[in-house]
């Protein structure tokens, strides 16, 4: 098989690459920027582009698919070259569907949590050997790449991101998937750009739980109340298994699950509601719970979320990718309910196209009431970039409602301010979808004050 990806860069992309690539296929690629780590692992396997751009002679037609990517325009070159000669276009949802469409497909969707609950089931895959598939959005230890593809596995564990599918395909990714397994983890309004109302933002998921195959099974959280509803309402042929909080205590700032005292290394009540809907999926395919909860135990987390950076001093400096208003405030709970009697510095840097938009910023009011210092940070060149009119401080505390909001806009500004606070007893939780304007976290989380 000869395939070549337009925009061969992206996240998901670049990994699909790899996999196929790995799988034998004689595989080729474009884009115009290629950033790390996506470059090095290119490089790796011998399928970085020689040089950077679009170019139509990359397209011929002997290529058996076109993979493109949503970095791509709907006028790219290489792209008007293939739809010219008619060659078969795919996005890499819809790639990955065909690419398993004999095998058994468990699709975890929802607004928050998908990739701790994709990581939690592939880590407990893994801790029996199991042989299976998989699509995650963040890098897991014990696992080289984030996409896997292969002939024998039975079985592919797909994140089902509710975005776009390409620029020619405006279907969300997981209506693709056709899943036989689904999780819902809960709905939250995103991706304004494309949703521009929550009304169409709810829908993609009634549409989602249309696309479950008849007799699958759909796994929801039942705390979200708008989600319960959609859930009822529904009449697809499946049936619907509900889940919550497990029973657990919290004891010297450890959790654990009972009644048999699993200690964890992960914590906060969104993060036990995943590892509820990791374990009803992993019952699925057959592991018991005290064989979940045995493999559980030594999951430590997806990577950049609630990544410990530094600890001293009853001080814990965590990362984050929490950028959404739910997210956000899921992970400010988490750190103060799990460290009560430490003050708790919650950072948060408005990045996205959503949370940038004046129109949305509302959603984000009392989000961050439990922290002890609340800290809004807006990289300036982010509006530039964006072409969007940038936010003043009285209105970032206006629509956060709170009058002590600290607001800053440059990252010097910004790490001075943190390094003249005194951290003892204090934890520092780093929330961003970005990188602070290329501020060293790690660097920062060491040096920090924590002398008592």
């Amino acid at each position: 098989m000869r395939i070549h990806f337009i925009a061969i860069g992206g996240s998901a992309m670049h990994n699909l690459a790899i996999a196929l690539h790995k799988k034998g296929y004689q595989v080729t690629g474009s884009d115009d920027v290629i950033f790390e780590p996506s470059s090095s692992r290119l490089e790796k396997h011998g399928i970085l582009p020689k040089s950077m751009g679009w170019s139509e002679d990359n397209i011929t037609e002997d290529l058996d698919a076109v993979i493109l990517g949503m970095h791509a325009l709907v006028d790219n070159p290489e792209l008007l070259k293939a739809q010219k000669l008619g060659l078969k276009i795919y996005s890499y949802p819809e790639y990955i569907y065909e690419q398993t469409k004999d095998k058994l497909r468990a699709v975890i969707g929802g607004s928050h949590g998908k990739t701790t609950i994709t990581s939690m089931i592939l880590h407990v895959l893994n801790h029996y050997k199991r042989d299976f598939d998989y699509l995650v959005g963040a890098q897991l230890a014990g696992f080289d790449t984030m996409v896997k593809v292969t002939d024998s596995a039975p079985l592919i564990v797909i994140e089902g991101d509710e975005y776009l599918a390409s620029p020619i395909d405006r279907r969300p990714k997981f209506h693709l998937y056709k899943a036989n397994i689904a999780v819902i983890s809960g709905i939250a309004w995103d991706h304004i750009n494309v949703f521009p109302t929550y009304q169409d933002y709810t829908r993609q998921f009634e549409l989602f739980i249309d696309t479950i195959q008849p007799d699958g099974k759909l796994i929801f959280c039942n705390k979200d109340n708008d989600l319960n509803t959609i859930v009822e309402n529904s009449n697809a042929p499946i049936e619907k298994i509900g889940y919550g909080i497990p029973d657990h205590e919290v004891k010297d700032g450890i959790t654990y699950l009972l009644p048999d005292e699993t200690a964890l290394k992960v914590f906060g009540d969104h993060n036990l509601m995943n590892l509820n809907a990791a374990k009803l999926v992993c019952k699925q395919l057959g592991i018991s719970e005290d064989e979940f909860n045995k493999a559980i135990a030594s999951f430590t987390g997806a990577a950049k979320r609630l990544e410990l950076l530094n600890s001293s001093n009853e001080t814990n400096v965590y990362k984050d990718f929490a950028h959404s208003p739910s997210k956000l405030k899921a992970t400010i709970e988490a750190v103060k309910t799990q460290f009560a009697t430490r003050k708790l510095i919650a950072c948060i840097e408005l990045h996205t196209f959503s949370s940038l938009n004046k129109n949305f910023l509302a959603q984000y009011a009392n989000t961050m009431c439990n922290a002890d210092v609340a800290i809004v940070y807006i990289d300036e060149k982010t509006f530039v970039h964006k072409k969007m009119q940038p936010f003043t401080k009285e209105e970032v505390q206006m629509a956060f409602n709170d009058d002590k909001l600290q607001f800053f806009n440059d990252f010097t500004l910004l790490e001075s301010y943190l390094r003249s606070i005194n951290f003892y007893r204090t934890n520092l939780l780093l929330m961003s979808s970005g990188n602070f304007g290329g501020l060293d976290l790690t660097k920062l989380a060491r040096e920090l004050n924590t002398v008592s």
